[in-house]
């Protein structure tokens, strides 16, 4: 066994797969990286990151208990090669999917234990902060999803203190001698725009309005910068969440011209991937019914948020657009449609 033969072996079977995807052969994918995972349990780094991407490919699919599977899998696999760093990723990188799937009772001792690692972990300050980021991001997500706006303060200015942190860290190369901890969760750039949007989220929540605007703007002025030098999928999906947060705080305060013009620029956006159209797409109809309501058309509020309704799984959006199409048959007189 050539230790470099190894390398070009799962690499082709990692770039393979990839290409797979792109043809929309993912069923052709799956297999192949399974057999790669299967093969590769003597190479630390290889084996964790052919995990990582096929629970990448089973979050793709909406399969998130499979793609959690994996991810606990990888966890217990880097636990077992000495490697807490990436036992944090993949753990976090669990969380994660179980704050989409509204697992709250599972995510919180999984957050417990990843802040004992994320705090235990002695090594590369930049990939240490980088945890401290992912961590606290979920965090916030978590008190937000459960309404508890007030306990996300703490942990918002931990992460700017984070983020100050980072941005004073030069980005030196120091390989670790653990391979399975060559990796990186998100380029430092990125970070400073995912702390700006769950700054947003957090103010919109909490009704501070005017800060929501300052933190978009910064977020969205970084992000065209950004978007010059680097066409990752991630920031288009950034920029089409913060744009839905502003929109709505434009219609609250009445820029009704505004927030038009901003549901012009998320379709163009969503026009340019069919991913994020289609991760978007129930939004962006709610977003139009909400603009049709401030301006007292309600018969089209009715046709975008009916849509809306058809295109969504997700339960807190269905009930936030059950609750706006009822006001629009409180409005119209149809009384027996509300009931």
């Amino acid at each position: 066994q050539i230790p470099q033969f190894e390398d070009v072996k799962f690499e082709a079977a990692s770039l393979l797969s990839e290409l797979y995807c792109q043809e929309n052969s993912v069923d052709t994918a799956k297999p192949l990286l399974r057999k790669a995972i299967q093969i590769s349990q003597q190479t630390p780094y290889w084996h964790c990151r052919l995990l990582f991407q096929l629970a990448q490919l089973h979050t793709l699919e909406k399969d998130l208990v499979s793609a959690c599977d994996l991810l606990g899998v990888g966890a217990e696999y880097a636990r077992v090669v000495g490697s807490e760093y990436t036992r944090a990723l993949f753990l976090l990188s669990k969380g994660m999917l179980l704050l989409m799937e509204r697992k709250l009772q599972e995510v919180h001792p999984l957050l417990t234990l990843c802040g004992q690692i994320v705090e235990n972990w002695q090594g590369n300050p930049i990939q240490k902060e980088s945890l401290r980021v992912f961590f606290l991001v979920l965090q916030v997500t978590h008190y937000l999803d459960a309404g508890q706006v007030k306990s996300v303060k703490p942990c918002l200015k931990q992460l700017q203190q984070c983020i100050q942190t980072i941005s004073t860290l030069h980005d030196d190369e120091i390989l670790p001698s653990n391979p399975a901890d060559l990796f990186h969760w998100l380029p430092k750039e990125h970070m400073c725009v995912l702390v700006y949007l769950v700054t947003v989220m957090h103010s919109m929540q909490a009704g501070y309005l005017e800060k929501a605007q300052k933190y978009t703007d910064k977020a969205l002025m970084q992000l065209e910068k950004l978007k010059m030098l680097d066409c990752s999928p991630i920031l288009s999906s950034f920029q089409v969440i913060l744009l839905e947060h502003i929109i709505m705080c434009r219609l609250v305060t009445g820029h009704k011209a505004t927030a038009l013009q901003e549901i012009s620029q998320v379709c163009q956006l969503c026009q340019q991937s069919p991913r994020l159209f289609s991760n978007h797409a129930a939004q962006l109809h709610t977003l139009l019914g909400l603009y049709c309501i401030s301006v007292n058309c309600m018969d089209n509020a009715e046709a975008q948020f009916t849509t809306a309704l058809r295109l969504t799984t997700h339960q807190e959006l269905w009930a936030f657009i059950v609750t706006n199409l009822a006001s629009v048959y409180i409005r119209e007189g149809n009384r027996h449609q509300e009931v």
